[in-house]
Formats: C-alpha cells, sequence, structure tokens
C-alpha cells in the first residue's frame, strides 16, 4: 500500500483469465489502494470487480471498480492483458496483425489521460507486444515492461529444485530472450548459494524441456494459464510500487547487448520505482551468444511482418 498521501493505483487493462486472476492476487497481497479494471465487455468488468468488492470485510481498504480509461489518469502501473484469441484457420501472423491493432487503440486511449505511468505488457507474444507499445507510445523504454521470461524463469527454477530436491527460491538461473519457442537457458551461471548443479546432460535437456513447454502443458490440461503469470505481475509491481531495485528477467529494449539491439527480450533487468533502472549484462559463454542471437533474429524476423 502507498506510505505516501498520494493513493497508489493501478489499471488492468482486459478482465479475461490473466487479468482478473491478476486482480484478484494484486488484492489479496494489497499491493494498491486502488484498483480498476477495464475491458471491452463491462459487465465482465463491472462483475469481476464486484466479486472482489464484496470480500473486502476479509482484507483491507482497497477500492476496486470497473472503469474506463479515464481512470488511467495518476495510475502507477497500466497493466495490459488484452488481446485477441486466435480463429479457426487463422495463421499467427494475422492474429499477431489483429493484436497489434488492438494495442494501438489501447495506448491510444492509455495516453489521453497518462503521460508519466508505467505500462507492463503480458499480452502474448508479450516481447513483440511490448515493442509495439514502446513504438506507439513514445515513452522512455524504462518505463515500457513485458513480462518477458520472468516467469519462464520461475518454472526453470523450480524445476531444478524439484530435481535436486532443494527449495526453489534458493535455486539462481535465468530463461533469457524470448518469451516462448526461442527462450534459451543459461545453464553456465545456474546455481545453488554459489555452487554448480550436479546435472547429468540428460537431466538439463529434460528440465528445460519441460520448461519451454510448460504453457502448452498447462493449455492442453485447462485451456489456459493464468495463476503463476499474475504472481509473476505482482512481485513486478510489488518491485514498482516499493521501489526495490529487485533483480527481474523482464522484457525490455536491448541495445548492444552481446551484439543484439533494437528488440525487446527478455533479460535480468533492476526494476525499481522508475520501472527499469538498469539491464544487467549476464557473462554467457558463445553457445548461449549465438542462441540470444538466434532468437533476436527471429523476433526481428516477425516484427517485420507487422507495419503500425
Amino acid at each position: 500500500m502507498s506510505l505516501t498521501n498520494k493513493k497508489s493505483r493501478i489499471v488492468i487493462i482486459g478482465a479475461g483469465a490473466v487479468g482478473s486472476t491478476t486482480a484478484y492476487t494484486l488484492l489479496l497481497r494489497e499491493r494498491m489502494d486502488e484498483l480498476v479494471l477495464i475491458d471491452a465487455n463491462q459487465e465482465k468488468a463491472i462483475g469481476d470487480a464486484l466479486d472482489m468488492s464484496h470480500g473486502l470485510p476479509f482484507l483491507g481498504q482497497s477500492k476496486v471498480w470497473a472503469g474506463t480509461y479515464e481512470d488511467c489518469k495518476g495510475a502507477d502501473i497500466i497493466i495490459i492483458t488484452a488481446g485477441a484469441a486466435q480463429r479457426d484457420g487463422e495463421s499467427r501472423i494475422d492474429l499477431l496483425k489483429r493484436n497489434v491493432a488492438i494495442f494501438e487503440s489501447i495506448t491510444t486511449e492509455v495516453l489521453k489521460y497518462n503521460t508519466d505511468g508505467i505500462l507492463l505488457i503480458a499480452s502474448n507474444p508479450v516481447d513483440v507486444m511490448s515493442y509495439f507499445t514502446w513504438k506507439k507510445s513514445g515513452w522512455p523504454t524504462n518505463r515500457i515492461i513485458g513480462s518477458g521470461t520472468l516467469l519462464d524463469s520461475a518454472r526453470f527454477r523450480y524445476l531444478i529444485g524439484e530435481k535436486l530436491n532443494i527449495d526453489s527460491r534458493s535455486v539462481h538461473a535465468h530463461i533469457i530472450g524470448e518469451h516462448g519457442d526461442s527462450e534459451l537457458p543459461i545453464w553456465s551461471l545456474a546455481n545453488v548459494a554459489g555452487s554448480g548443479l550436479s546435472l547429468s546432460d540428460e537431466d538439463k535437456e529434460e528440465i528445460f524441456s519441460n520448461t519451454k513447454n510448460a504453457a502448452y502443458q498447462i493449455i492442453k490440461a485447462k485451456g489456459a494459464t493464468f495463476y503463476a503469470i499474475a504472481l509473476a505481475l505482482d512481485r513486478i509491481c510489488t518491485a514498482i510500487l516499493h521501489n526495490e531495485a529487485s533483480v527481474l528477467n523482464v522484457s525490455t529494449l536491448l541495445q548492444d547487448y552481446h551484439g543484439v539491439s533494437d528488440v525487446f527480450l527478455g533479460v535480468p533487468c533492476i526494476v525499481d520505482r522508475d520501472g527499469i533502472r538498469e539491464v544487467l549484462t549476464l557473462e554467457i559463454n558463445d553457445e548461449e551468444k549465438g542462441l540470444l542471437e538466434q532468437s533476436a533474429a527471429k523476433l526481428k524476423d516477425i516484427i517485420g511482418t507487422v507495419s503500425m
């Protein structure tokens, strides 16, 4: 909650599974004074806001409501989880073009009322959507943050911890690059308390495969992923609102990051009240550098298929 006289406000645009779960997570943890839900389906946003508000006697003094873009005024963080679902027979590129158009409309509306907040992007493909949001907004890159590989890294640490029977919070390991199929594990730096990991090549292959394919497994089982990404977004919001200067693997614009430039990718960043304070350059090996270059090239190709 806010420690100053100014009330902290988070706006969530998109009240689907990810948006509503994120809202509920933020509310349970009392991260802000005011929480606003905006959705093209106004009735859905109203229903979610009422449902959460009725639980406030069990929580605290946060205020929750279904709002309009005008409520973005004064917001500290605006989380965008909105996006179109893929139609039967529709290509990923066509879906991307529709989502870019949706984001262009959303960004236009947000900018009418807020020019100094932080835009936190969670809609997929998150790195590409973060790039186009940055282009459209014209905001400094530190205030455009994609959820990036924060969740991928959490999955990675969880699976390593499970294999070694060690608390995953004590595992230090990174997934960087695209939040998607071209992401890469940084095995060269993975450790527990500074010690290397006693994992075979087969263990490593299994762990990374399960990390990369985790979303597909969950979607096949229940249709969508939303609990863990909600916790990841909550973690980013907390780092911002509490000015933590925490290191989180989020998506940001890279400039000469091991030779990679002009693309949003997930890498470790210091996150504080101003958004991304600093991008940390990992000392990765040559093989990992090559994989990062491939990930960047893939996203640049995708970006090249869409014009704004």
